[in-house]
């Protein structure tokens, strides 16, 4: 077995299509092909089951693709010992976050690691919990910054802070002069909220239960479109806290705290317990805890 044909069974595990996975490992599929097979035989177990519509792991094979990603993580990492030497600072971090926290929170943490780990550039992947879950397993990307709870097999977490929500409301509404709300309330009213599949819009439903049962409910694309149709007045929304610093200050929006229970969610970062470079995920994680802002609280 060698290492480029483990990279061709992770390839195919991540693609669900050997085409896509040959050019993706800058190969011909019939090469590709006849690695998967060659590494099939000599475990002597089939690892894909292939079909002419699709193409799925058998169990034994979801094993094998999550051990490849542990030799291919293993194999990585001595080339950036010798490259790097001892300093795991060096070199980019693939950094996946979630929508609703990545407009908000990479400003402010960017410029700490400029300084704190200068030859560490960020590629980040902007994606829905459920993807960036994937990719992190898959090793698509190393570090990811998520809303708990994230347990997952195979991954570490820890939680950096929390923040409460808050609802935004257009000048002029009914509810411009109350100085808090209660979460029961916006059934009443129509509620702007990201596309199903953001966990950011399923803690909203879970704080706001009888938003599911009568409320009525608008979907958007970005928490950015979504504040701007409620400048618009078309209705209402719901904000982490996080999104309304001073540089996010429209005149056409009034922001009102919600009534105790204040509802909130928590922040941290997840990584694969395989992963090599400690020191880096460290770095993530100290600069988060830097921030200047009076919007989150630290755990």
């Amino acid at each position: 077995m060698t290492l480029n044909e483990f990279r061709f069974v992770v390839a195919v595990a991540q693609e669900k299509n050997f085409r896509k996975a040959a050019e993706k490992c800058f190969v011909t599929q019939p090469a590709l092909s006849l690695g998967i097979k060659k590494l099939e035989e000599e475990l002597g177990v089939l690892i894909f089951e292939r079909s002419h519509t699709e193409i799925s792991m058998t169990p034994i094979g979801e094993k094998i693709v999550e051990q490849a990603i542990k030799v291919l993580e293993e194999a990585s990492h001595l080339k950036e010992i010798s490259k790097q030497g001892s300093n795991q600072l060096v070199g980019e971090l693939k950094l996946g976050v979630i929508f609703s926290v990545g407009p908000y929170l990479l400003p402010k943490i960017i410029p700490i690691l400029r300084l704190s780990a200068p030859e560490m550039p960020l590629e980040v992947e902007e994606n829905l919990t459920s993807n960036l879950e994937m990719q992190l397993k898959n090793g698509i990307i190393d570090v990811a910054i998520v809303a708990f709870p994230f347990e997952i097999s195979g991954i570490r977490f820890i939680p950096i802070y929390e923040e409460t929500f808050v609802i935004a409301v257009p000048i002029g509404h009914h509810w411009s002069n109350l100085e808090s709300i209660e979460a029961k309330m916006l059934s009443d009213e129509r509620v702007l909220l990201l596309n199903s599949g953001h966990c950011f819009s399923n803690q909203i439903m879970q704080a706001c239960p009888n938003l599911s049962k009568k409320g009525e409910v608008l979907q958007g694309n970005s928490l950015e479109t979504i504040r701007n149709m409620v400048a618009s007045n078309l209705g209402i929304t719901v904000l982490p806290s996080s999104a309304v610093d001073d540089r996010y200050t429209n005149p056409l929006i009034k922001i009102i705290p919600f009534s105790r229970p204040v509802p909130s969610r928590k922040i941290g970062i997840a990584w694969r317990k395989s992963y090599g470079r400690e020191q880096a995920v460290d770095m993530l994680a100290k600069a988060m805890r830097e921030m200047k802002t009076n919007s989150i609280s630290l755990i």
